[in-house]
């Protein structure tokens, strides 16, 4: 099996799979691609939230249909980081990434993160940690069952993965020079 230049990156909530895939793309010199922001944008085309569109894909297939066809065009890339859930899936020569964060934690960044992202306070809204908790484990289950449903893919088995990185443990510079570095070393093999 040939290997490709394509670093898949999936993980937790608010894990920063996001900043991530932008520091390791800008490091390695490679272009990104983010599926959260595709359907972020799907959300906002459509005039509702990203957890209602979430729960609109439970019965309406072509949503996720229009993301999985991005991510398998992304796909057909060189020298890319995909930022989605799915993309270890569509694309299974690259380097599979997967950013761990209890959810617990990842309520915290992401209200930090609303608080600067545009497209994010646009398509989310949420003003207490309690409320962002409650719709990213929403947001987790319908994903979780929609894709067990679709594909038969449990997106959270992290035996899906090449690498797994605890991004609570580390920053957000450790885990870019993480992942390069066993990317490179994946790379050699």
């Amino acid at each position: 099996m040939q290997k490709n230049e394509i670093i898949t990156m999936a993980g937790a909530l608010g894990g920063g799979k996001s900043s991530t895939a932008d520091g390791v793309a800008k490091k390695l010199g490679f272009r990104r691609f983010s599926s959260g922001d595709f359907m972020r944008q799907i959300a906002l085309d459509m005039g509702m939230s990203l957890n209602e569109l979430s729960t609109m894909a439970e019965t309406d297939k072509t949503i996720d249909a229009k993301i999985d066809e991005e991510v398998k065009k992304a796909g057909e890339m060189e020298k890319i980081v995909i930022d989605s859930r799915l993309a270890f899936h569509w694309i299974p020569n690259s380097f599979k990434v997967y950013l761990d964060l209890p959810p617990e934690i990842a309520k915290q960044r992401i209200l930090n993160n609303l608080k600067v992202n545009a497209l994010r306070q646009q398509s989310e809204s949420a003003a207490t940690l309690e409320e962002i908790y409650k719709k990213i484990t929403e947001r987790l289950d319908s994903e979780k069952k929609r894709y067990k449903e679709l594909y038969g893919v449990d997106h959270t088995d992290k035996n899906n993965f090449d690498l797994i990185v605890d991004t609570d443990k580390n920053n957000l510079k450790q885990v870019i020079k993480i992942i390069v570095s066993e990317y490179k070393k994946w790379v050699a093999k």
